[in-house]
């Protein structure tokens, strides 16, 4: 427990430092010590004494973009941690119930114009790929549910199944757009990006991912429980129904909405849980808070990276995750001490 407590704490302290390397870096650099006395200068109210422009770059546009990152890093392992245990699949990961795929598409419907002229103008991007996410989790629950129980492998069918028709509508729209310039931005898109984030897009975002956090820690000895299997969880006293429809209503809703902001944003949701598990143990009450923070500070350096590998040239993240994270993850599943419970 105490090595957990230290690992917790110092991945807290990373994490200014983390934001200010992110800001250092861009189309115009800005030395580390600045971006870093920018930032604390922010978070305790000091007086800025930096030139505007120089304050402006890390205030109003780059700032925003770490958050976001950090944020959706953070959202996704959550939830990566608590599909792994509803399902009791080391697989699983936060778009496994199509939640990705249908925002995707309903993103896709909108940009490319395939919507019908009434219902585009009262939509924006955003609402749009939530309310896709939306109606593929809706029609996944109708499907897995069988009376008051919740089958899980009805459950993982029903998200795969739903998942590939959402991403078939995708390709569909977008190879039967005209317009090639909107093409291109929505495959952008579609592979995750943070550029257009700006601090009117945190609020939500950040209140839904923390909601969601503290409510996971809240069950954490429920989903402790659920690893060892429905009927052990049962016997100990755990309403696991209750549970299973709780975890799908948080990931649908987290999910929903962090790929409404950045996109779908592969691998996170499965290779941090995994990492955090291999060093933290599988105690809920560590594993979230431990996934959460090691989430966001890996989405943070993939889209510095992102934006510093290629000149002038800024890449999808969900590139650059899965680039760094599938060796990684390979690399870890081939400890011979680690094993998924």
């Amino acid at each position: 427990m105490r090595k957990n407590v230290i690992i917790l704490v110092v991945l807290a302290l990373a994490i200014v430092p983390v934001l200010s390397l992110s800001m250092a870096f861009g189309s115009v650099y800005i030395p580390l010590d600045t971006s870093f006395r920018i930032l604390t200068n922010a978070l305790f109210s000091s007086t800025q004494t930096d030139p505007i422009p120089t304050l402006k770059i890390v205030l109003l546009l780059r700032l925003p973009k770490a958050l976001a990152a950090f944020v959706v890093g953070g959202g996704l392992s959550i939830i990566g941690v608590a599909m792994q245990a509803l399902v009791r699949n080391p697989l699983a990961e936060p778009y496994i119930l199509g939640v990705s795929s249908g925002a995707s598409a309903g993103a896709s419907l909108f940009y490319l114009g395939f919507l019908p002229t009434l219902i585009a103008t009262q939509l924006s991007i955003t609402l749009a790929a939530f309310l896709g996410a939306l109606l593929s989790i809706t029609i996944v629950y109708l499907v897995a549910r069988s009376g008051k129980s919740l089958s899980v492998s009805r459950l993982l069918l029903a998200g795969v199944a739903m998942a590939s028709l959402m991403a078939a509508i995708s390709s569909f729209v977008t190879f039967a757009s005209p317009d090639l310039n909107k093409m291109r931005a929505v495959l952008f898109w579609l592979m995750g990006s943070f550029d257009k984030v700006t601090w009117a897009d945190l609020p939500i975002a950040s209140a839904v991912t923390l909601l969601a956090l503290l409510v996971l820690i809240s069950i954490s000895r429920s989903l402790d429980a659920l690893l060892m299997g429905e009927e052990p969880a049962r016997s100990l006293g755990i309403k696991v129904e209750s549970i299973k429809k709780l975890l799908i209503v948080i990931s649908a809703f987290v999910t929903g909405t962090l790929v409404a902001l950045s996109g779908a944003i592969g691998f996170i949701g499965l290779i941090i849980p995994h990492a955090v598990r291999s060093i933290m143990g599988v105690n809920h009450r560590f594993v979230l808070p431990g996934s959460f923070m090691s989430g966001g500070l890996f989405l943070v350096i993939a889209d510095t990276l992102s934006s510093s590998i290629l000149p002038g040239q800024q890449l999808p993240v969900g590139i650059v995750t899965a680039i760094f994270g599938v060796p990684f993850f390979l690399f870890l599943l081939r400890r011979t001490d680690y094993q998924f419970k």
